[in-house]
């Protein structure tokens, strides 16, 4: 970091040292990365204090960060040269981008503070766009209890982020992304024209504007997290879970969110024989948070126009598949049929 982002970490958090501590992960096609930075503090004689991990009390007022002993740093800056690595090295590919994460910091200065435990996101303690970077200084989920991260998952597992998106989507039901993305999820058909132009199914692709239209004309609208896949979510021991990379939030309906969420989670196999079940569960818990949020929506209307949505919203994504990377694991039986019969329904 150079001294103006270490003089922001430093004000922000109290302390009076930083150590990176470890890369967590390099941001997508060279854009910056996500580092762990050990705090350091000093007692009034100038010595150095050591500061034990502990979960957070979100009720904590920020002047008592000096009780932390590390945050996640997110550093993004514009690479000097593009290198995507699917090849996609367009201008529409880093505009996407630049605007992505200027959503990301829109999301936590606006709605951020909005969500519970229920559907728990890092807090947000600085943020800073100068110049052509981005720096945000965010709690570090790890020390905070939520340390697991999952490549092979349980049903319970499975639930637990469904959990967290019904949560997240009774939250924001009805609210307008303001400074979001207008229409939310990273396969958006308005910001994928590149993909579209490469998709060599004819039926789809004279279908992909009819598809995206009956998504958006869904009475019932919310934020959807826009890139619910399982790698973005942080597991506690106890069976929550916490939601990271809000890159893609904006406007849309719920079951985008759903079908992304699942199909990286199971196989085709487990998608036909698990569908139902999971959404059964995902709509018993939307309707009691959205009861807790007092929102006042038709629930049983809500829930037979998302059901029909699921198809709907799954062959979307397929769509986007199908053109940017045709060999994607994700393109299977179950795929397949759940576009032809949304192309037939059409």
């Amino acid at each position: 970091m150079n001294i103006h982002f270490t003089d922001i970490t430093l004000k922000a958090t109290g302390a009076s040292a930083l150590t990176e501590s470890e890369i967590i992960q390099s941001l997508w096609s060279g854009y910056g990365k996500i580092v762990r930075v050990g705090l350091e503090y000093e007692d009034v004689d100038g010595r150095a204090l050591s500061r034990p991990n502990g979960v957070r009390d979100r009720t904590t007022q920020r002047s008592s960060l000096q009780n932390i002993d590390s945050v996640v740093v997110k550093h993004v800056h514009w690479p000097t040269s593009k290198n995507h690595p699917r090849g996609w090295n367009t201008g529409n590919s880093h505009e996407r981008k630049v605007k992505s994460y200027q959503v990301e910091t829109a999301f936590y200065e606006q709605f951020a503070n909005c969500c519970d435990d229920f559907c728990r996101v890092p807090e947000c303690f600085a943020l800073e766009t100068h110049g052509d970077e981005v720096f945000m200084v965010m709690e570090d989920l790890d020390a905070s209890g939520y340390d697991g991260r999952k490549s092979y998952v349980s049903d319970a597992d499975v639930k637990a982020c469904l959990s967290w998106l019904a949560h997240f989507h009774a939250t924001f039901m009805n609210e307008a992304p303001s400074n979001l993305w207008k229409i939310g999820t990273y396969w958006h058909l308005e910001t994928r024209p590149d993909e579209l132009a490469e998709l060599d199914d004819p039926a789809l692709k004279a279908a992909a504007g009819a598809i995206d239209r009956k998504l958006n004309e869904s009475p019932f609208q919310t934020l959807v997290h826009g890139d619910a896949k399982l790698a973005n979510f942080c597991f506690a021991a106890d069976g929550r879970v916490a939601a990271v990379d809000f890159q893609y939030v904006g406007g849309g309906c719920g079951m985008k969110d759903v079908a992304y969420l699942v199909s990286s989670c199971l196989c085709e196999d487990e998608c036909e024989r698990q569908e139902a079940a999971l959404l059964d569960y995902y709509f018993q818990t939307l309707e009691t948070a959205l009861t807790a949020h007092g929102k006042a929506v038709d629930f049983q209307a809500l829930e037979e126009n998302w059901r029909k949505l699921y198809p709907v919203a799954w062959t979307d994504f397929f769509r986007f598949l199908q053109g940017w990377s045709p060999g994607h694991w994700k393109i299977h039986r179950y795929s397949e049929r759940l576009a032809r019969e949304v192309l037939e329904n059409l």
